[in-house]
């Protein structure tokens, strides 16, 4: 399947829609905050600071946290996340930051877009972390009953649940399998959640989950912090209409080429499958491959030989493609391969 990452705010939003049906109406998440983008610096467009206030009114209401929503991990150690800030001061902060270089680690990029949503006042003990992602034959939950920026190596740790494929999930499953170390008052309500949170995850097709924290307050509600998630876009035929317009966001520190975009649009609209990643725009190695699983050999025999720091596309053309798709997909490739020059040439692999 293709799992691609989506931003924040697209899986938070997706739980403020669906989590109430998924749940019975016992659990709900009323607020997936706002997405900023650089239209705030163009005073004719719709989506200025004055036109997000107006229609989310809450932003001067309620202190905020602020933070890039680029596929960024551990914002938290990087400096990348202002809690606890008014309105003018959450919009000071991403201003200072829009549009500008970042390193994070060792990756330097453009920040662009930035999630703004309400605080969560809440106690260390409050935290909690889990992860659902799916294997071959089975999806499995991770928990740990602590969570948080210094939750350490939760691969090592977590208490885990493996769900075979087409199997049922039960709340006493959750319970004895992954809340042990949680207060005896908060297993019923998290197990619930859990559920809930299970079949919203199977029904809207994601491959992977992560909120850390997962916050459950004394009045036992239950609310998301931060989250990473993973859709499998090939299931767009299926729940399309269940996840809306989905930003399919580049790894931050790559740019978002229009190619890529001209390529996805054409995939949406073909039964055929057409796929292309631009890894390395100056690289010589190029690839034009019928066939998913022999795009990913040539890729790998490419890197086996050496020359994987060379390898400048990734992508595929196959269930037959028209000439036309065939003709606008290889035109696309062949005007990316020429961009640049290289004293000493490049290679195309058909």
């Amino acid at each position: 399947m293709s799992v691609k990452p989506i931003r924040e705010h697209t899986g938070k939003t997706l739980l403020h829609k669906w989590l109430g049906e998924y749940s019975g109406g016992r659990h709900s998440y009323a607020n997936p905050g706002v997405l900023v983008t650089p239209d705030v610096l163009d005073p004719t467009s719709s989506q200025t600071w004055d036109a997000l206030v107006q229609a989310n009114p809450w932003l001067l209401q309620q202190k905020l946290v602020a933070k890039p929503d680029q596929l960024i991990k551990r914002r938290g150690k990087a400096g990348l996340i202002a809690v606890g800030k008014t309105f003018d001061e959450a919009k000071t902060w991403v201003m200072q930051r829009m549009c500008k270089e970042q390193q994070v680690e060792t990756v330097t990029g453009q920040l662009t877009h930035f999630l703004v949503e309400p605080l969560v006042p809440h106690k260390q003990e409050e935290e909690f972390y889990i992860c659902l992602h799916s294997l071959r034959y089975y999806d499995e939950i991770l928990f740990y009953h602590e969570g948080g920026v210094d939750v350490g190596d939760v691969d090592a740790k977590a208490e885990r649940l493996q769900v075979p494929t087409g199997m049922e999930l039960s709340s006493k499953e959750v319970v004895e399998k992954l809340l042990s170390k949680v207060p005896a008052a908060k297993k019923e309500n998290l197990a619930s959640f859990i559920l809930s949170l299970y079949k919203f995850y199977k029904e809207l097709h994601f491959a992977y989950l992560e909120i850390n924290p997962l916050v459950m307050l004394d009045d036992n509600t239950v609310v998301p912090l931060d989250m990473a998630a993973k859709l499998d876009e090939t299931a767009g035929f299926v729940c399309a209409h269940k996840w809306g317009e989905v930003d399919w966001p580049p790894p931050f520190g790559r740019a978002a080429y229009p190619e890529e975009a001209l390529i996805r649009d054409m995939d949406g609209k073909t039964g055929a499958s057409l796929k292309l990643t631009i890894l390395n725009e100056k690289g010589r190695v190029w690839t034009m491959v019928a066939g998913g699983g022999a795009s990913v050999v040539y890729a790998d025999t490419v890197a086996d030989y050496g020359w994987g720091h060379e390898l400048a596309n990734y992508g595929e053309y196959s269930g037959a493609p028209s000439t036309e798709e065939t003709f606008v997909y290889a035109k696309t490739l062949l005007s990316l391969m020429m961009k640049h020059k290289h004293p000493d040439g490049k290679f195309l692999i058909i």
